[in-house]
């Protein structure tokens, strides 16, 4: 059995996308994978969330959202504005621990970034990666602003103990600038070694035989996929640019 928490530099980042592709490259290698949302916020209960994405792009079933609340806020925020108790990260530790007796690889997406709030307590997914004894997989943006965001959070990583799965970039432009092509130099340095994956934005739009050649191309070996840190980092240069295709052509 295997747990792998997903975490991003914010919200917005692809974190989605990135567990969707995570999960349909184990379904592709035949591996019992479940997917946890601890808390889903900013949706009413019966619409589609976090979740619904996945099954839609992974072809993959066992999902668990364990708490729901409507505000568009950190989980901890939106369950004081809807009057019910926040989640209990030890009881959530608990379920998956028991899910991941029975399957390959347990994904488990957290909400916003590494330390957002859960409860008034100052619990948080890093708190609940701990539990796990799991390692965490960083998901970051492409453009300005990612390097600080990236270095932070991978402090906040080492400070707690937390071993790092890998760093992606959860949404590629197919038109990078100059500022996403000079992050493909820096990122190395920040994160102490290559970038395991990157995939293009917009590909949530395809259907999940595609996604699944996305996501190979997307994410490097470890993750059963052939992203290539080096190569993708000299397809992409200060100098010019390149289309992104994912490997498709």
């Amino acid at each position: 059995m295997s747990v792998l928490v997903v975490t991003g530099t914010g919200t917005g980042v692809g974190k989605t996308v990135v567990t969707a592709a995570l999960a349909a490259l184990a379904r592709s290698r035949g591996e019992a994978v479940a997917v946890v949302k601890p808390a889903q916020t900013g949706l009413a209960p019966g619409e589609p969330g976090d979740l619904a994405e996945v099954r839609r792009l992974a072809a993959v079933s066992d999902l668990h959202e364990l708490a729901r609340y409507p505000g568009a806020l950190s989980p901890e925020a939106a369950a004081r504005e809807a009057g019910r108790p926040p989640l209990d990260l030890g009881e959530a530790a608990g379920y998956v621990t028991t899910l991941a007796r029975a399957r390959d690889l347990v994904l488990v997406e957290g909400a916003g970034g590494l330390l957002v709030r859960f409860g008034p307590g100052g619990e948080t997914l890093a708190g609940l990666a701990q539990r796990l004894d799991a390692p965490v997989l960083l998901v970051i943006e492409a453009g300005l602003g990612t390097l600080n965001g990236t270095a932070l959070t991978l402090e906040a990583m080492a400070r707690r103990g937390l071993a790092l799965a890998g760093v992606v970039i959860g949404a590629w432009p197919d038109d990078p600038g100059l500022a996403e092509r000079s992050n493909l130099t820096d990122l190395p340095t920040i994160i102490g070694g290559p970038l395991a994956g990157a995939l293009p934005g917009g590909c949530a739009g395809v259907t999940p035989p595609e996604f699944t050649a996305i996501a190979r191309a997307g994410l490097a070996a470890t993750f059963g996929g052939q992203f290539d840190s080096a190569e993708f980092g000299q397809r992409f240069t200060t100098s010019g640019t390149v289309r992104f295709t994912a490997g498709l052509t």
